[in-house]
């Protein structure tokens, strides 16, 4: 066998249909789009449209509900962490933070901070610094003889909090009553 002699099999590859190029391409006259009507047009946007009935996605009621104010956490278990020490991408000595584990490549993004959750065995004695742990994470690390931190993530300014208020600017003065 030589290179020349290679090929697909057939049906492998299918020539592109090439429509509207007249009645030799096979696909002439109307192109495989049938006879007039609105679909045979171009520019046709009719998805969901009915015929005037009210369409199902306006008689169905809606469900759920989605929480803007939801964090986003990467999850981390004990055992990566472990993993990433032993393989000298972590420094157990020094405290393992957001940065660290980014560095280490342990997460791959920032999004809202890092929860440490308990799947895995962890031996190193560790210090983190991380926005959550599970209790069993928190037991686990203790057990090794570290520590785990929960560290509020850094508070974006003039974001509004949970309740809709803004973010109150410290130092503000306060406007006192009776003063002229």
């Amino acid at each position: 066998m030589r290179l020349n002699e290679l090929s697909d099999n057939k049906g492998a590859r299918k020539p592109r249909t090439r429509v509207g190029r007249g009645p030799g391409s096979g696909k002439g006259t109307r192109a495989g789009r049938g006879d007039k009507g609105q679909k045979s047009r171009s520019g046709v946007a009719i998805k969901g449209f009915e015929g005037g009935q009210m369409p199902i996605y306006r008689r169905l009621p809606k469900r759920g509900f989605n929480n803007i104010f939801s964090k986003n956490f990467n999850p981390v278990n004990i055992g990566r962490i472990q993993t990433a020490i032993d393989a000298k991408k972590l420094d157990a000595k020094k405290p393992i933070t957001v940065d660290a584990l980014l560095e280490a490549g342990v997460i791959s993004k920032r999004r809202d901070g890092v929860r440490v959750l308990g799947q895995g065995e962890i031996t190193a004695k560790v210090t983190l610094e991380v926005s959550g742990a599970s209790k069993t994470a928190v037991e686990a690390v203790e057990k090794a003889g570290g520590t785990i931190t929960i560290v509020e993530p850094a508070k974006v300014p003039g974001a509004t909090d949970k309740t809709g208020k803004g973010a109150k600017k410290s130092g503000a003065k306060s406007e006192q009553k009776g003063d002229a």
